[in-house]
Formats: structure tokens, sequence, C-alpha cells
């Protein structure tokens, strides 16, 4: 059987100044709030060619506004959700482990073999050793 996994009790609760910043935009992100403030830009926006003039000016405003806007929640997003699929993994490994214990007592040595492959608990898992670095960032 593969070392212990490491236990959702035994993950590290300090966060980095970054996964912190990203949880927050992210709870910022998927309010209705910012989505109305988000209509709102564009609805103030679209009468702006009349100071404007320039089609092309007026265009390359939303435009560059839309893409930065869009590539940092990406990356924010993209973050918070890494660390939600580590969380979940580190807690099927803990289960796992602990019912590949109850089923290798019980003369299941099949049964938990499977189960370890099913939930990728295995000697190579790699979430452990990605918890242990993040949480020195």
């Amino acid at each position: 059987m593969a070392e212990n996994p490491l236990m959702p009790s035994d993950v590290s609760p300090l966060v980095g100044a970054f996964d912190t910043f990203a949880e927050v935009a992210s709870r910022v992100a998927s309010r209705a709030w910012f989505f109305c403030f988000c209509v709102i830009l564009v609805v103030v926006w679209a009468p702006s060619i009349i100071f404007l003039k320039d089609i092309d000016t007026w265009q390359l405003i939303i435009n560059t506004l839309t893409t930065i806007v869009t590539f940092l929640l990406v990356a924010l997003l993209q973050n918070s959700q890494t660390r939600a699929d580590q969380a979940v993994q580190h807690k099927l490994n803990a289960i796992a482990a602990m019912l590949a214990v109850l089923a290798e007592e019980k003369g299941l040595n099949d049964a938990a073999t499977e189960l370890r492959d099913a939930v990728g608990l295995e000697e190579r898992e790699s979430t452990s050793n990605n918890s242990e670095s993040d949480a020195a960032n």
C-alpha cells in the first residue's frame, strides 16, 4: 500500500497572499452585483461614441478593457479552482485510505487495490506535494 496520504487535517491552514487575493476576487466575480456592474459599464461605454467621434478608438476602449479583465480573472479563478480541486483530492485520498485499511483488514485486498486506483490514491500522487510547496508561497 502507498504511504499514508496527506489527511485533510494535515493540510496547512496558511494561505499565501496571492491565494487569498484570488479567493476574494473569485467571490467578488461570482456575485450578481459584479455582473450588474459590468452591464452598467457597457451601458455607459456605448453612448461614449458621441464624445470620441472615431469608431476605432471607441471599439478599442471596450476591447482593451474586456481583454484585460478577462485575462486577469481567468488567472485568478484558475488559482481558486486548482486549490479547490486539491482539497477535494485530499479528502478523497483520506476516505480511500481508510476504506482501503478496512478492506485489507477484512481480506478484501482486490477491492482495496481497485479503490486506490479509482480515486488516484497511489505512490505518485502529486497533490500532497503541491499543497506543501503552495503553502510556502
